[in-house]
């Protein structure tokens, strides 16, 4: 952007930002693991933009949703994701080393609640799940871009959404209910590039769909026709013929002149009858 400022060139930022999804108690478990766990660990190992960054649901619901996830990364990168060929590596040491810090943090590092596993000669990580992780954490601090997926707990599921407008808006968020007053809601307050509800990633894969941030998540958008509109310039052409020249446009502005003006101004053809007349809504 700082690039195309010299040269007052229009830009689409792609940001990334931590990307929530709430999950409600009324959910489909099964179906809503799976999906989290495609949407976090399939997709490159965490290493995406609009993965999944961290989970809030209910502390009542939290134990039976950590199981469920266990046994749907169970289901997909057998029983030790280490020796899985279906999971990605991390994609530099350099990475490796930070999510390695991220992991040992004292306030997180007895958070861990699934997988943990690391070898950083293969650079792998497991799929690894922390529960209740301190919001002033490293985790909760920056977007984690990798396998590592906290879990934050509240007394109510609206809660969830007062957590994530105290954040930066992130590029993606998600919510798996089946509460329609819920998901009206969530849509309606929460501020974020796109959304999902009930899946993850998938939004990003409909080219009718826009895709792009807002604050600092992004700007602009882009994608099928989307694409072809951020780059393009819209050149606003008015044709006029040499009929039909007032005098209103013209000095001397007399009050009635003024009237008319001020009512062809603010829009309306109440307002221009009323000004023809020499009335107003005064």
């Amino acid at each position: 952007m700082t690039a195309a400022a010299k040269h007052l060139t229009p830009v689409v930022l792609e940001l990334g930002g931590k990307c929530p999804a709430v999950i409600d108690s009324d959910v489909d478990l099964q179906v809503t693991a799976r999906r989290i766990v495609a949407g976090k660990w399939q997709a490159n190992n965490g290493q995406a933009c609009i993965s999944v960054d961290y989970i809030i649901t209910t502390k009542d619901f939290a134990p039976k949703l950590i199981d469920a996830l266990r046994k749907g990364i169970e289901e997909c990168f057998g029983t030790d994701p280490m020796e899985s060929k279906d999971i990605s590596r991390i994609v530099s040491s350099n990475h490796f080393s930070h999510l390695q810090s991220l992991m040992d943090e004292y306030k997180v590092y007895n958070k861990i609640v699934v997988g943990g596993q690391r070898n950083q000669k293969e650079l792998k990580i497991a799929p690894t799940i922390f529960l209740d992780v301190p919001g002033d954490s490293q985790l909760m601090q920056e977007e984690i871009f990798g396998p590592l997926l906290p879990i934050i707990t509240v007394e109510n599921v609206k809660d969830s959404i007062d957590l994530i407008n105290s954040k930066p808006k992130p590029l993606a968020a998600y919510l798996f209910t089946n509460n329609d007053k819920l998901k009206n809601y969530f849509v309606q307050s929460v501020s974020s590039g796109g959304m999902a509800i009930n899946d993850t990633v998938l939004h990003v894969t409909v080219s009718s769909l826009p895709f792009g941030g807002v604050g600092e998540s992004g700007m602009g958008s882009y994608h099928g026709k989307f694409s072809f509109d951020a780059f393009s310039h819209k050149k606003a052409v008015l044709y006029r013929s040499f009929s039909g020249d007032s005098s209103v446009r013209y000095p001397l502005y007399t009050p009635e002149k003024q009237k008319l003006i001020k009512a062809v101004m603010n829009g309306g053809i109440f307002n221009i009858i009323l000004a023809l007349m020499g009335w107003s809504r005064d």
